[in-house]
């Protein structure tokens, strides 16, 4: 290619371009699918009892995505600067660009977008990922994109991030990623759980369960912030201009959704106080016992009535037989009627 006049460093190949990562969309189709097969299920539920298993459900599938969503998100931390900057080394050509950084709990991605995309008979359009995952080495990744020859903003970014770079974001970031991840995988679990109590009659150790799924979204946020902030940020200068880092989408959803599961955990063990009824009958468990729904009557005469101790009869002095009367006189001769 250097024959052809072509100036190193070059990149053959086509560019990744991926405009949403696989993993989210595998997640998302899954929950999607599920909503969609309980609603094709909602006509054969009868009454309010319909509104109220379709509220469960969305509920509880949302905050189950989200879980997921944002275990595998790499939206974090995000920064975006658009600015002039040097396009390759050994020369001097300056290109106007927006570069992007999306740093998730497994790694980094690393945007470079031409304004416009076409510039030196190139288009400038790449998104590289690199990730320290259990089981690859970042170091290793780096390398592969020097013998690439990937464009100097995505290098110079990249480079941050490394083990060695006095700028120390590789351990942050990585140890960060690694208590987040841990917290929200048992969040995951505690949400499986709370969906196992809240469809038994146990409906208060379910609201509990919501209650633990919000505090370990609450806590991998925590370990998130406080590990990142643990040391001054490194500047990420590209040309003139310096590259910012603010929390991401997956941070404040995350947020949300833990804020929302500790509402709802709440909402439960206050019902389950004060109102246990209504809370059954929402969760479809006491069918029939709260007369402001207007059940069917029909169902009523299915079910057994027992009598009130009012409305019961008074007791009755039946008169004994006469040797009923002599047998309980051998027995008790104190009786009031053995003296007659």
């Amino acid at each position: 290619m250097a024959v052809l006049g072509d100036t190193l460093p070059f990149y053959p190949g086509p560019k990744p371009n991926f405009p949403m990562d696989t993993t989210l969309a595998v997640i998302i189709t899954i929950f999607l699918t599920a909503l969609v097969t309980f609603i094709i299920i909602l006509p054969g539920i009868r009454g309010k009892m319909r509104l109220f298993w379709l509220l469960r459900v969305v509920t509880s599938l949302f905050i189950g995505a989200v879980i997921l969503a944002v275990n595998f998100s790499s939206e974090w931390s995000v920064g975006l600067v658009s600015t002039n900057m040097s396009y390759k080394a050994f020369s001097s050509a300056w290109i106007q660009a927006e570069v992007g950084l999306q740093i998730g709990l497994r790694g980094v991605n690393i945007t470079l977008k031409g304004i416009p995309v076409r510039q030196l008979d190139e288009t400038i359009n790449y998104n590289e990922e690199f990730t320290w995952r259990l089981g690859e080495s970042y170091a290793k990744e780096y390398t592969k994109a020097l013998e690439k020859g990937l464009p100097n903003p995505v290098l110079y970014l990249a480079e941050k991030f490394t083990p060695n770079s006095p700028c120390g974001l590789h351990r942050q970031y990585r140890l960060a990623g690694h208590y987040t991840s841990a917290s929200l995988w048992v969040a995951f679990l505690c949400w499986l759980l709370a969906n196992v109590m809240l469809s038994m009659p146990v409906l208060v150790y379910g609201g509990h369960m919501l209650l633990a799924t919000g505090f370990f979204q609450l806590l991998a946020l925590a370990f998130f912030s406080t590990t990142i902030s643990s040391s001054p940020p490194c500047p990420l200068r590209l040309g003139p201009a310096v590259l910012l880092i603010h929390p991401g989408p997956a941070f404040w959803i995350t947020l949300a959704t833990g804020l929302l599961c500790l509402l709802l955990g709440m909402a439960v063990a206050v019902a389950h106080r004060l109102q246990p009824q209504r809370l059954k009958t929402f969760f479809n468990q006491s069918a029939g016992e709260d007369p402001l729904l207007n059940w069917n009557p029909e169902e009523e005469l299915l079910s057994p009535r027992y009598r009130s101790k009012a409305e019961s009869p008074e007791p009755q002095n039946i008169p004994l037989s006469e040797a009923s009367s002599n047998a309980c006189c051998k027995e008790d001769p104190e009786e009031p009627d053995c003296a007659l």
